[in-house]
C-alpha cells in the first residue's frame, strides 16, 4: 500500500456521457491543453534565417496589417506553438509578385526543423522524409488555406521559407483542428483531474499537467473517418491524409497525430479508457471496432491486425484487443445492440483463437499471427497472447451472459479457466517469481507478466508481489526498457547494420499496463515512480513537443524508437502523439483515485484508493479524498442513486461513514454501500 506520507492530494474525476454534463471549471483548467476556440496560433518565435522583419505581428492573435516579410531565396522564420497541434492552416498573403515563392515544413521536435523537410509521416526510408508544402501561386490581398489532404496531422513547430526572388508579406496565421471535429468546443470534457504531487519532483503540477496532456493526446488521435493518412505514401514524397480509415462515417480513434492515422485495436486498449474518463467519445472507439469487423475474413473468422488504409494482417494478440475492446464498449455504456450487431463477427473471430489451443490447455501462436506492437517472439504458447486470450474469454462470457446465452457463457469461462490453469503450470517461473514468454525461454517479458496482473491470471497476492518487484529489473532513469523487444532489436541491428550501436527502447504503451500492475500490487509509491521516470522524462525532455504522448523512446533518451526495427533508422519518424502511451491519464482515476465501474454503465461501482469520478447514462460519479497529517484519511464521494459499490480503504481504524461510527480491523477493509453522497472518515 502507497506509504500516504509521500503525497498530500487533492483528486477529483468526473465523467459524463451527455454533452450538458461538463466538468466544472477549476485551477484543472489552466492545463488542458485544448484550445478555448476552434483555432491556434502560433506562440513564439523559435528562430529566423535571412532577411525576415515583422514576425512579432504573426504571434497570438495579432491583426496588424504590416505583418511579417520574408525576403531573399532561402530565408526563413521557425514558429512555435508551444504544444502538438494538428489541422488546416490559414495564412494571408498581403504582398507578393509574380517571382514569390512560399514553402512550409513541419516537425514536432526542434531537432528536425529544416526549411526544405518536414519530419517522417510515411517512414519509406531515412533519406525520403515528408519534404515541404509548396504553396501555389502567390497572389497578393488573398488567403492560402491548406486542403484536407494537405492538413498536417501533428506538429509544434511551422517553418515558413521563401524559394523566390521577391520577398513575400504575410499576417494573419492561424491553425483550424480537424480532430475531433464532432464537438464545437475541443475543452468540453466530461470528466476532470487535479493533484499536487509534493513527492519532491521538480513539477508539483505534474500529475495534473500529465492527465491533461493525455487526455488532449487522445482527443489529437480523434479524426474523421475520411482524413486518414494515404498509405502508400504519394509517390516523390509529401503525404496526403485524406483517404478512408474504414466503412464507417463519422469519428474513429487512431493511433497518432501525425503517423499512422488509422485504426490499430492494441493502441485501443489504452486509449479507449483515456477516452472514457475524459471526454467520453466512446462512439469513436464503436466506430473503430465496427472498422476491425469490416475486415474480417469471412472463412476462417480472422481479423485483421489494422484497419484501412495499412489493412495489416496476422496478429492474434490484436483480434484479441478487437474483442476486448468490444467489451469495454459494453462496459462503459450498456449498448447491448452494439454488441448484438457485431456478436456474428465476435464469436467467429473468438472460434479462430480458440482453433489454436492446442493439448496443453494454451493458444499455440502460429508464425503467421505472430504480429504484435513490435516484439519478438510472439509465436507458440506466448505469454501476452495466452494473457490476452483469457481475458477475451473472461469478457466474452459476461457479454453471452447479457445476451442470454448462458450455455455459451458458461463454456467461454470453462476455457478462460483452463487457459489461466494452463498459464501457471507451464509459464510461471518459481525462481524467479514471474512469468516466462513461452517454455522455450528464460526471457521474462515486461507484457506478458504486466497483463497477467491486470487481467488476473495470478492465483494469489504474492505472485502479483514478487511480478511488481520483478518488473523493476529493467527499469533505467527513465523508464523500463521491454526484454521482448531489446533482444530482438539487438539481433537484427548485428546482422543487418552492425556499425551502428542500437539503444534499447522503452514503450509506454507497454509501459502503461506495468503501471497498472503495481497500483493492482498495491505499490502505490513504485507505480509513482514509474511515472516520474517515464512520463516525466516524455513530458519535459526539450526534444519532446512537452504537451502529448510520445510513442516510444531509447534507453539514453533519444527519438530512435524501432529504428533498426521498421523505422529505417529515421528517428523523425517517432510520434509524439501516441494514444496507446496515454495509460497514467485513466491508471490515476482508476487506482489512484480508485474509481471503477464494475457492470455496464456502472450500476455497481468500486472506490479503492491505492493513494481515484465520472459519469454513464446513469449519473455522475466522483471522488475526492484528502490526507491530514498522514493520520486522518477523508473521503467524499458521489455516485448515481439506485447504483451500489464497494470501498477498500487504505488502512485499518476507526471509520465514520455519514457520521457514524465503527472500527475498521484490518488493512484494505471493505464498506458496501448504495448510490449517493458519501462522506467517510479514517482515523488510522
Amino acid at each position: 500500500m502507497l506509504t500516504m506520507a509521500l503525497l498530500t492530494f487533492k483528486l477529483v474525476l468526473l465523467l459524463a456521457v451527455s454533452v450538458t454534463a461538463l466538468a466544472p471549471a477549476g485551477p484543472w483548467d489552466a492545463f488542458n491543453f485544448a484550445p478555448s476556440t476552434r483555432s491556434f496560433t502560433p506562440k513564439s518565435v523559435h528562430s529566423i534565417v535571412g532577411q525576415v522583419t515583422g514576425v512579432n505581428n504573426l504571434l497570438g492573435n495579432s491583426k496588424s496589417t504590416h505583418g511579417a516579410t520574408i525576403a531573399g531565396n532561402g530565408s526563413y522564420v521557425v514558429l512555435d506553438f508551444g504544444q502538438e497541434v494538428g489541422g488546416r492552416l490559414s495564412i494571408q498573403i498581403d504582398s507578393a509578385t509574380s517571382s514569390s515563392a512560399m514553402a512550409l515544413s513541419f516537425t514536432e521536435s526542434p531537432l528536425f526543423i529544416s526549411p526544405t523537410t518536414s519530419d517522417d509521416s510515411c517512414i519509406i526510408d531515412a533519406e525520403d522524409r515528408d519534404g515541404v508544402l509548396r504553396l501555389p501561386t502567390l497572389t497578393s490581398n488573398e488567403t492560402f488555406i491548406q486542403t484536407i489532404g494537405d492538413q498536417r496531422g501533428g506538429f509544434r513547430f511551422l517553418t515558413i521559407v521563401s524559394n523566390g526572388e521577391e520577398p513575400v508579406t504575410i499576417s494573419n496565421i492561424t491553425l483550424n483542428p480537424t480532430f475531433m471535429p464532432q464537438l464545437d468546443d475541443l475543452r468540453a470534457y466530461t470528466g476532470y483531474f487535479y493533484a499536487i504531487d509534493t513527492t519532491g519532483f521538480h513539477d508539483p503540477d505534474f500529475l495534473t499537467r500529465l492527465w491533461y496532456g493525455g487526455a488532449y493526446t487522445v482527443q489529437m488521435n480523434t479524426i474523421d473517418s475520411h482524413e486518414a493518412r494515404q498509405q502508400p505514401c504519394p509517390i516523390g514524397g509529401g503525404w496526403a491524409n485524406n483517404v478512408s480509415g474504414g466503412p464507417v462515417e463519422g469519428t474513429i480513434l487512431v493511433d497518432g497525430a501525425k503517423r499512422d492515422r488509422n485504426v490499430w485495436p492494441g493502441d485501443m486498449g489504452i486509449s479507449t479508457h483515456t477516452e472514457l474518463v475524459s471526454t467520453f467519445d466512446i462512439q469513436s472507439s464503436q466506430n473503430s471496432l465496427l472498422v476491425m469487423f469490416s475486415t474480417q475474413d469471412p472463412t476462417t473468422g480472422a481479423l485483421q491486425y489494422s484497419g484501412p488504409p495499412i489493412n495489416a494482417v496476422g496478429s492474434d494478440t490484436y483480434i484479441c484487443w478487437s474483442l476486448i475492446g468490444t467489451h469495454n464498449v459494453y462496459l462503459y455504456t450498456g449498448d447491448l445492440d452494439f454488441v448484438e450487431k457485431v456478436w456474428a463477427n465476435y464469436t467467429l473471430a473468438l472460434s479462430f483463437l480458440q482453433s489454436q489451443v492446442d493439448d496443453t490447455g494454451l493458444m499455440n501462436v502460429p508464425t503467421s499471427f505472430e504480429n504484435d506492437w513490435g516484439r519478438d517472439g510472439g509465436q507458440g504458447h506466448n505469454s501476452a497472447a495466452n494473457a490476452l486470450l483469457y481475458q477475451t474469454l473472461i469478457t466474452a462470457s459476461e457479454l453471452a451472459i447479457a445476451l442470454g446465452d448462458l450455455g455459451l457463457a458458461a463454456a467461454y469461462a470453462v476455457n478462460a479457466s483452463s487457459v489461466k490453469e494452463a498459464y501457471n503450470k507451464i509459464l510461471w517461473n518459481e525462481t524467479a517469481g514471474m512469468f516466462r514468454d513461452n517454455e522455450t525461454t528464460t526471457l521474462l517479458p515486461q507484457d506478458g507478466n504486466s497483463l497477467a496482473v491486470l487481467f488476473n491470471l495470478t492465483n494469489n497476492g504474492s505472485q502479483i508481489r514478487a511480478i511488481s518487484e520483478g518488473l523493476t529489473q529493467f527499469w533505467t532513469d527513465i523508464g523500463p526498457l521491454s526484454p521482448e523487444v531489446s533482444s530482438f532489436l539487438v539481433e537484427f541491428e548485428l546482422e543487418f547494420n552492425s556499425n551502428t550501436k542500437l539503444n534499447d527502447t522503452i514503450i509506454p504503451f507497454i509501459g502503461g499496463f506495468e503501471l497498472q500492475a503495481h497500483f493492482i500490487a498495491g505499490q502505490g509509491e513504485r507505480a509513482l515512480d514509474l511515472l516520474h521516470r517515464e512520463w516525466g522524462y516524455m513530458l519535459y525532455t526539450n526534444i519532446s513537443v512537452q504537451s502529448t504522448m510520445l510513442e516510444g523512446f531509447t534507453a539514453n533518451g533519444s527519438l530512435g524508437y524501432r529504428s533498426a526495427a521498421g523505422y529505417h533508422f529515421d528517428h523523425t519518424a517517432t510520434s509524439h502523439g501516441h494514444g496507446w502511451a496515454t495509460g497514467p491519464t485513466f491508471s490515476l482515476i482508476f487506482y489512484l483515485v480508485g474509481l471503477t465501474v464494475t457492470s455496464p454503465q456502472g450500476a455497481t461501482w468500486s472506490v479503492a484508493p491505492v493513494l481515484r469520478g465520472f459519469e454513464t447514462n446513469l449519473g455522475w460519479f466522483g471522488a475526492n479524498w484528502t490526507l491530514t497529517d498522514n493520520t486522518v484519511f477523508t473521503l467524499a464521494i458521489d455516485t448515481p442513486s439506485g447504483t451500489k459499490g464497494k470501498v477498500t480503504l487504505p488502512g485499518a481504524g476507526h471509520v465514520s461513514v455519514d457520521g457514524s461510527a465503527t472500527d475498521m480491523k484490518g488493512a484494505d477493509s471493505i464498506l458496501n454501500l448504495t448510490g449517493g453522497s458519501h462522506v467517510i472518515v479514517l482515523h488510522m
